[in-house]
């Protein structure tokens, strides 16, 4: 049986029905009408049999094969599995309509196959039971279903519901982290930009060192008041005013690096425009991370970095040699080169890092420009 275009009982048990109505009411014409297995008579009641298969999809044949054997031949089997399928429905109009004409048609077209003689439950009663079984069928079918689609809207809720809830903790942990982060550095900026108006009376490369200081501090409270717009709304669609740091801004990264005492070998090869934003960043990303982790771990050592941009694959090499770490702790997160390598796979790349044949370490990345369409670069 089949609701809405899906089976509700195994298709062997589907067939054992069909096939054991068919079966029963051949026995019934051949044996009780004393007629062949070629006669019309048997045919017809193995069509109307096999109709039943139709009886989902197209109820109204096997209700007309069910009435007209039940009428015209005096077989009743098909029609009381008819009956049933009519009422599981709900149609139980439909349903008494196929009784009372398959009854009244018996009694004016066959009388000597009356479906009325004389039984001890009666003429009707049997198709009356039919209906009943039918409509309680339905009924529970339909309230299986509604109580179905009341945990399906009840699991949804409940995840939006955890969804709010994390969002709502997304924006506590935004707060709070504006609260503690933006005063620090609104704090070293202040002091930074009252150091740069005496800069004149100070060496060059303290002046130097205080410009990069205060510049440093003024873009990382920037940064951090993007970040924590974006971890306060994720859905946020007004990016026009919001950085997003890519290849042409590489060189001032280097830049920055040397005048904090890096040395930095760097190249830079093919056109940064021909790639989306989404892969200049994550460049930017890596090369920044391999410049940090080479101050923290290995300071005073040259750095070799390789960005190259090809037209189907997009290259980045930071290396650096062995040397000692800096004199104060350094503070790590652990969770640099696990979001890169987050970030490069969600571009379908590779990341891998490790340490160098000559004692340092290299991280290494290929990020793929297959499917890149270019209106997505700006």
């Amino acid at each position: 049986m089949l609701i809405r275009g899906r089976r509700t009982w195994p298709w062997w048990a589907e067939a054992l029905l069909v096939g054991g109505v068919t079966a029963l009411s051949v026995q019934e014409a051949y044996i009780g009408a004393g007629a062949t297995l070629l006669s019309p008579r048997v045919g017809i009641v193995a069509v109307a049999g096999l109709a039943l298969l139709l009886r989902e999809r197209a109820p109204l044949v096997s209700a007309v094969f069910a009435v007209g054997v039940a009428a015209g031949l005096g077989s009743v089997l098909p029609l009381l599995v008819v009956l049933f399928t009519l009422a599981a429905r709900g149609w139980i109009v439909a349903g008494v309509v196929c009784a009372t004409v398959a009854m009244l048609g018996n009694l004016v077209l066959q009388p000597q196959l009356s479906l009325w003689v004389t039984r001890s439950y009666g003429p009707v009663l049997l198709l009356v039971l039919v209906l009943s079984l039918g409509l309680w069928t339905g009924s529970r079918r339909r309230l299986v279903t509604s109580l179905a689609a009341e945990v399906d809207h009840l699991r949804v809720e409940r995840e939006l519901r955890a969804e709010q809830a994390r969002l709502n903790e997304r924006a506590r942990i935004a707060a709070e982290m504006h609260d503690v982060l933006a005063h620090r550095l609104s704090v070293l900026a202040l002091h930074a930009g009252a150091l740069q108006r005496r800069s004149a009376s100070l060496p060059p490369q303290v002046a130097d060192r205080i410009d990069l200081l205060r510049t440093t501090s003024t873009e990382a409270l920037g940064d951090l008041r993007d970040v924590l717009g974006a971890l306060r709304d994720p859905n946020l669609v007004e990016t026009s005013h919001r950085r997003e740091p890519g290849v042409p801004e590489l060189p001032t990264l280097l830049a920055e690096a040397r005048a904090a005492g890096q040395v930095v070998e760097a190249v830079i090869d093919g056109d940064a425009a021909d790639v989306p934003v989404s892969h200049r960043l994550a460049v930017h990303r890596l090369v920044q991370e391999g410049l940090t982790n080479a101050r923290k771990h290995a300071a005073g050592t040259p750095v070799r970095v390789e960005v190259r941009y090809g037209p189907s694959v997009s290259t980045v090499s930071v290396e650096n040699s062995a040397g000692g770490s800096t004199a104060g702790p350094a503070v790590a997160s652990g969770f640099g080169l696990i979001g890169l390598t987050e970030r490069v796979a969600a571009l379908n790349g590779q990341l891998s890092h490790g340490p160098s044949g000559s004692g340092g370490w290299r991280i290494t990345a290929s990020i793929p420009l297959t499917g890149h369409n270019p209106q997505d670069t700006p």
